[in-house]
């Protein structure tokens, strides 16, 4: 749920930074769920082998999942002060012009 949830929230936004914060999410949800498959393994549960499957499809996954994060444009961006999202080159103290931010009047524009 958490997956869909985000591949939603990063769509619906166009701040490189929030669509990197939901990408970071994804690939820790993803993570988490080929984990647990080694947990039903070591815990005995007889269907554990079929686990492999949802293993298979969470790497089909990842392939689709790092072309769709090579979309993100860094151009639309507001300097994330933590520094973890920002784009390659952008530091938490960059200080953006307002000529950085005319990305947001396109915004308006599709509306």
């Amino acid at each position: 749920m958490i997956i869909q949830a985000k591949i939603s929230g990063a769509e619906a936004v166009k701040l490189y930074d929030i669509k990197m914060e939901n990408a970071a999410i994804i690939r820790k949800a993803a993570r988490e769920i080929m984990v647990s498959g080694n947990h039903l393994e070591l815990l005995g549960f007889s269907d554990a082998k079929y686990y492999k499957i949802i293993r298979n499809l969470i790497e089909e996954f990842r392939l689709l999942f790092i072309d769709w994060v090579a979309t993100f444009n860094p151009k639309h961006y507001i300097v994330d002060s933590w520094g973890l999202f920002n784009p390659p080159g952008i530091a938490p103290d960059y200080i953006q012009g307002d000529d950085e931010l005319d990305f947001l009047d396109e915004e308006e524009d599709e509306s």
